[in-house]
């Protein structure tokens, strides 16, 4: 790439980080009157700096996933549009809406955190594939091979990838999360940490639904990460960190402040818990899924295919 090319390719992500910033507020809107009157702590950064970075970041997440796609038109428009609403808002406002019910968000908030989220995939994305080129008809006559493989075995992998997910979240939100007692405190179990194992079984005898939630969310992170699998045009280790990433970001809101969850030590721990498993996890999900695998040794590399 020459450096014209980077130039323009430089204004054009510049263009869409500004663009970003008033089309995300438009989705907030759906929350402005329903939020909570508790005062938030600050962010961990100014809050005009952190909007700037998270529309960087964003907007190049967005790009990556345009521009590597062996898709065009709206079958890209529609599935990347899905996969990042699903990602951002659906996943994660499930949580909201198991965890925060009781303590920060009335009912008639609800509806609108999961609103909120449809601007930018459904109004942005649209425009990022305007300006990249990417409503054009690709005729990619190119063999796709991309998660190619018996029935059988695609869904073995589901199943094992909603396990996974079980034990990343459960390890996570442990070791990293429950580990700060102010947000013990925030959800309801001051005092002592108590031990895994013990925390563990206590949790499922008393929150078995918990538990079925974070199986169903396993496999809903998969399928958002499927069209991302199956039109990637870049080697397998490219498309792990664009699904790692695209599970991750949304997690970097939690450097602004927000009434929901007001307390910043909080939102911080959320963030390393949240932003870290989710990321190994997406690496994991195209690890086992972006192309059929014969037998134990060949997932594992050991043997040449």
């Amino acid at each position: 790439m020459n450096v014209k090319n980077i130039l323009f390719w430089s204004i054009k992500i510049i263009v869409l980080a500004i663009l970003y910033i008033p089309i995300w507020m438009l989705g907030s809107m759906a929350v402005a009157n329903n939020l909570p009157d508790t005062p938030s702590e600050p962010g961990l950064v100014d809050e005009v700096v952190g909007m700037i970075f998270l529309s960087i970041i964003n907007t190049i997440l967005i790009v990556s996933l345009i521009v590597f796609s062996r898709w065009s038109g709206w079958r890209l428009a529609l599935l990347l549009a899905l996969a990042y609403y699903g990602s951002f808002t659906f996943i994660t406002q499930v949580e909201t809406w198991y965890f925060l019910t009781d303590i920060t968000v009335l009912p008639e908030l609800l509806p609108g955190l999961f609103i909120m989220g449809l601007s930018v995939p459904f109004l942005f994305i649209p425009i990022a594939m305007l300006l990249f080129g990417k409503w054009k008809t690709n005729r990619n006559n190119n063999d796709n091979r991309n998660m190619v493989m018996p029935g059988g075995q695609l869904m073995f992998k589901f199943g094992i990838i909603a396990v996974l997910y079980l034990v990343i979240y459960w390890c996570a939100g442990y070791f990293i999360a429950w580990q700060n007692p102010e947000l013990r405190t925030f959800y309801g179990s001051p005092g002592d940490i108590v031990p895994f194992w013990e925390h563990t079984f206590t949790s499922f005898r008393n929150s078995p639904d918990l538990f079925i939630l974070q199986l169903f969310r396993g496999l809903f992170f998969a399928v958002i990460a499927t069209p991302v699998i199956r039109g990637s045009n870049v080697k397998p280790w490219l498309t792990a960190l664009l699904v790692g990433m695209l599970l991750a970001v949304p997690h970097l809101v939690h450097i602004l402040p927000n009434p929901i969850i007001p307390f910043a030590s909080v939102r911080l721990s959320h963030m390393i818990e949240t932003g870290t498993s989710t990321f190994l996890f997406g690496l994991i999900i195209v690890w086992l899924l972006h192309r059929r695998h014969y037998g134990v040794k060949d997932l594992l590399g050991w043997v040449d295919t």
